[in-house]
């Protein structure tokens, strides 16, 4: 990614559907990133994280950061924020403090949760989705497990799905439902 000048803040996620859940928000609340000086960089996993802070961190662009990030990588984060000297023995809250907000398992799975089962059925089902949804829970791997876990998983398969869905569940989101690491990370930035 090339940063133009006139950015002043990175908000780093972890992949493209994160960066268009976060930029659908955004524009839903009438933020305008381009014209306020942040760019959303999908990094392309957690693992990169350290690389992505060291080019716009204090030691190199000395960009403003924030970010979200799954809590099975928060040691990543962690890690990577320590070492781009941004602090030490980092807590969740202390990540906070920095602009860096934890999803419970992914950001679908804050989205989900927001809506509910039957609000993210209704937005398969919108996009010719919902037989494809019903076969899966028929599988002998997600019978009778959770419908926020086979929605979850629905999501990650098809190749771009999750992609995809991003901006149609942010667009389903009662504003006033907003994930708190989305709503606390918007609030940051």
């Amino acid at each position: 990614m090339v940063v133009e000048r006139a950015v002043k803040t990175i908000v780093l996620v972890e992949g493209v559907s994160d960066q268009r859940a976060v930029e659908a928000l955004a524009s839903r609340r009438g933020r305008h990133f381009d014209a306020e000086g942040i760019a959303v960089v999908a990094m392309g996993g957690a693992k990169n994280v350290g690389s992505y802070l060291d080019r716009f961190g204090p030691r190199g662009l000395g960009l403003g950061l924030a970010g979200l990030y799954d809590a099975a990588e928060e040691n990543d984060f962690r890690r990577g924020l320590e070492r781009a000297g941004l602090g030490s023995g980092l807590s969740r809250a202390g990540m906070e403090r920095l602009g860096f907000y934890v999803c419970v398992e992914d950001l679908e799975d804050e989205l989900i949760r927001a809506l509910g089962v039957p609000a993210v059925e209704r937005v398969a089902a919108a996009q010719g989705d919902l037989g494809s949804f019903r076969t899966l829970q028929k599988q002998p791997a997600w019978l009778g497990r959770p419908p926020e876990e086979q929605l979850r998983r629905f999501m990650g398969s098809g190749g771009s799905r999750k992609i995809r869905y991003a901006r149609l569940l942010v667009d389903a989101l009662d504003l006033r439902k907003v994930p708190r690491p989305l709503d606390r990370l918007l609030d940051h930035v």
